[in-house]
């Protein structure tokens, strides 16, 4: 059973495009990430142009983050002072990052800049989660005493200025580095059709020092409003958002959040880190063969 995409100019599976959107989602709510790390590359496997699929992900990612924010904000677990912190610099960021994109599609550059940022980006990302998965299971089981540590160690950070206290948190520090980090996964975001949770949720971690049992929350709090502002830049100046896609996509991207919400409360921090982990090279990977390898057919017609 197939669809007609009007922007895409091509015909889909309805039911393959539901079912990967319930995996996506699923992933959002497991994890506390957008899922368009995962759902774009697979729309580009798919043969959706690279700014459609980019474009169009932007409201998929929205419905997913929603329906994952509302559960865990059931569970108490989203720090709305310090997501809306973030949000000053996601706003920007996402603003500057859909010019960027129309700017790159004007030059005829966009297709390969997208592939390269995922190349980079997920590799970056998915070897740090692995090696900071694999040293917390490893040390977990060599100690063999309870060794009580500092909630929090101080660094550089907290000898910034416009301090603020985050009581969800528990944390008292500048709020410099959350608007910078927005920022940043703001402006790639627009660029690579993803929420950002897969850069904000380690950085919120390691360099803010957030508590871990509220950083999934907080994210996907903070992707739904970057996501909403990427969706209607997106859709006004450069024309990427496909709606018939986007409308299958987000049905099976809320059903499979909740699930995902669900399950994330019966593992493991450091196992849901290494599965993510060995998820996002094993996608890494598939992008860069199929940017490196020669393909079957050198030369072929479409009508994209």
């Amino acid at each position: 059973m197939s669809i007609y995409l009007p922007i895409a100019e091509m015909n889909v599976n309805i039911l393959l495009i539901i079912f990967i959107g319930m995996l996506v989602g699923g992933l959002s709510g497991l994890f506390g990430v957008g899922g368009g790390f995962l759902m774009t590359p697979l729309l580009i496997f798919l043969g959706i142009p690279p700014a459609v699929a980019v474009g169009t992900e932007a409201p998929h990612v929205l419905a997913s983050s929603i329906s994952g924010a509302i559960a865990h904000w059931r569970r108490r677990n989203v720090d709305i002072k310090m997501g809306f912190i973030l949000l000053i610099g996601g706003i920007a960021g996402s603003t500057v990052g859909v010019n960027i994109f129309k700017i790159l599609i004007g030059f005829g550059q966009i297709d390969l800049i997208i592939q390269l940022l995922f190349i980079f980006f997920l590799g970056l990302i998915g070897f740090s989660m692995l090696f900071e998965s694999a040293r917390t299971t490893i040390k977990k089981y060599r100690t063999t005493s309870t060794i009580r540590t500092k909630l929090h160690q101080h660094s550089w950070l907290h000898g910034l200025p416009f301090k603020m206290r985050f009581h969800r948190s528990k944390l008292y520090i500048s709020t410099i580095p959350p608007i910078l980090i927005g920022f940043v996964v703001g402006v790639l975001s627009a660029m690579m059709g993803v929420g950002g949770g897969f850069i904000m949720i380690p950085a919120m971690v390691y360099i803010l020092g957030m508590s871990t049992n509220v950083v999934v929350g907080t994210s996907l709090f903070q992707i739904i409003f970057v996501t909403a502002n990427s969706t209607f830049f997106q859709s006004y100046l450069n024309q990427t958002v496909d709606i018939v896609l986007a409308s299958l996509m987000i049905l099976g991207g809320v059903i499979g959040a909740q699930i995902g919400a669900r399950l994330g409360t019966k593992f493991r921090a450091e196992y849901l880190r290494g599965a993510l982990a060995f998820i996002v090279l094993m996608v890494c990977l598939k992008i860069f063969l199929d940017l490196t390898l020669t393909p079957s057919e050198l030369f072929s017609l479409s009508n994209q």
